[in-house]
C-alpha cells in the first residue's frame, strides 16, 4: 500500500511539472505577461509623443505661425522693423551678492532705535 501511495505522488508530480515549470508553464505565461504591460505602457508613452510629433508637422504644414514662433525662439530672428530687446539673467553670484545686501540692510535699519514724533 505504501508503494502504490509513493507511486501516485510521484506520478502527480510527474504530471504538475509541465504544467508549472515547463515550456509553456505558469511561469512562463507570468513572465510573458510582465513583458506584454511593460511593452503596452512603453507603447502609450510613444503614442502620446507621436501624437504631439504629428499635431506639430500638422501646423507647421499648415500655417505660418508655428513657423515663425520657431524662427523667433529657436533662430533668434525678427520681423522687419521691429525691436529686439533681451534682458539677460543675473548670474548666481549677483544673485548671492543682492541677497547679502539686502539682509545687511534689514539688519542695519533693525539696530537703529525709533525716534518719536
Amino acid at each position: 500500500m505504501r508503494w502504490l501511495s509513493l507511486g501516485l505522488v510521484a506520478l502527480v508530480v510527474l504530471l504538475q511539472y509541465p504544467l508549472w515549470l515547463g515550456k509553456g508553464g505558469w511561469l512562463r505565461v507570468w513572465d510573458v505577461d510582465r513583458q506584454l504591460q511593460q511593452q503596452k505602457e512603453g507603447n502609450a508613452k510613444l503614442e502620446v509623443r507621436n501624437a504631439g510629433l504629428d499635431a506639430e508637422v500638422r501646423d507647421l504644414k499648415q500655417g505660418y505661425d508655428a513657423i515663425e514662433e520657431r524662427a523667433r525662439f529657436e533662430l533668434g530672428m525678427i520681423k522687419q522693423d521691429e525691436v529686439f530687446v533681451q534682458i539677460p539673467e543675473k548670474s548666481a553670484a549677483e544673485k548671492a551678492a543682492e541677497k547679502a545686501a539686502g539682509k545687511a540692510s534689514a539688519e542695519s535699519a533693525a539696530d537703529k532705535p525709533a525716534t518719536a514724533r
